[in-house]
């Protein structure tokens, strides 16, 4: 069995973030009213935490070098930018390379950066490839959101210049900026504190990592729908309700049923099945 230090992500920088408030507090008063129509944002807050605890039973609580495909099957569901992408990987003997990958992923040797970027290299070097990075970080996150904030690649992408980070920069022309902003641990971690304060400040007590999760998805979901993110637009099409996107991104929309190991049902009643490897192509 895992233990639970398996997660420290050892020592990390610190850099300073100048977000503007204003794009925060618009961010929350959409994602406020845009799940006034699904029951409130606690029922997100609780759809996310019961996400994370599915994910830290498979990961953590159980051990992860037992971790069987069908049960990976289902973790697939609720990463978004994962599940279209990872079909070929999905049969017994390239999945027993992947796990083989989540064991090292998982265990406390080196820094968290070095194993995410270790984890990579099994993969090619690619643009196919981007989604290997997303899997490890939602792997980790998800397993354990206390120790590890959220590093998709849509929170922020030094190379593509664009993320939940280049929404909310403070500046007169973010537009034609270029953020030198490494996206590394610490910097999750200091955007998570930042999001975390702001929430405070805004009267948000508990649960407040949960919220951070939510808010980020709201803002970049704005910027899907807004401009399009170039690497999400196989996935994402024109949205019904202010909130699709965000489910979507949270990977709330997916579910795989009748196995008994992933009943989460998506906020809008909407199941992403997962029957063979040729749905997620």
């Amino acid at each position: 069995m895992a233990s639970k230090s398996a997660l420290l992500p050892h020592e990390f920088e610190r850099p300073v973030l100048d977000l503007s408030g204003d794009a925060l507090r618009a961010g929350l008063q959409i994602m406020i009213r845009g799940s006034e129509g699904h029951g409130g944002i606690e029922r997100y807050i609780d759809a996310v935490k019961l996400k994370n605890k599915m994910f830290r039973q498979a990961l953590v609580e159980n051990d992860v070098a037992e971790l069987d495909l069908e049960t990976f099957k289902g973790l697939c569901t609720f990463m978004a930018t994962v599940r279209r992408r990872i079909g070929a990987w999905l049969n017994e003997e390239q999945f027993a390379e992947m796990r083989a990958g989540i064991v090292e992923l998982f265990a406390d040797d080196e820094h968290i950066d070095s194993r995410i970027g270790r984890f990579c290299d099994r993969f090619p070097n690619d643009k196919k490839h981007r989604w290997v990075r997303d899997l490890a970080v939602e792997m980790l996150h998800n397993a354990d959101p206390e120790r590890v904030p959220m590093m998709n690649r849509w929170i922020w992408d030094l190379k593509a210049n664009t993320g939940v980070i280049r929404e909310i920069w403070h500046g007169d022309d973010v537009d034609h900026m270029t953020l030198k902003v490494p996206d590394n641990y610490g910097t999750y971690v200091m955007l998570r504190e930042e999001l975390s304060q702001f929430l405070s400040d805004n009267g948000f007590f508990r649960d407040v990592l949960f919220y951070v999760d939510v808010l980020c998805a709201q803002i970049y979901a704005q910027y899907i729908c807004e401009q399009g993110g170039s690497y999400l637009r196989v996935d994402f099409s024109a949205p019904e309700d202010p909130m699709q996107h965000t489910r979507r991104l949270l990977g709330l929309d997916g579910v795989q049923p009748g196995n008994g190991r992933t009943r989460l049902k998506s906020i809008d009643g909407v199941a992403f099945v997962i029957d063979d490897q040729q749905s997620l192509n």
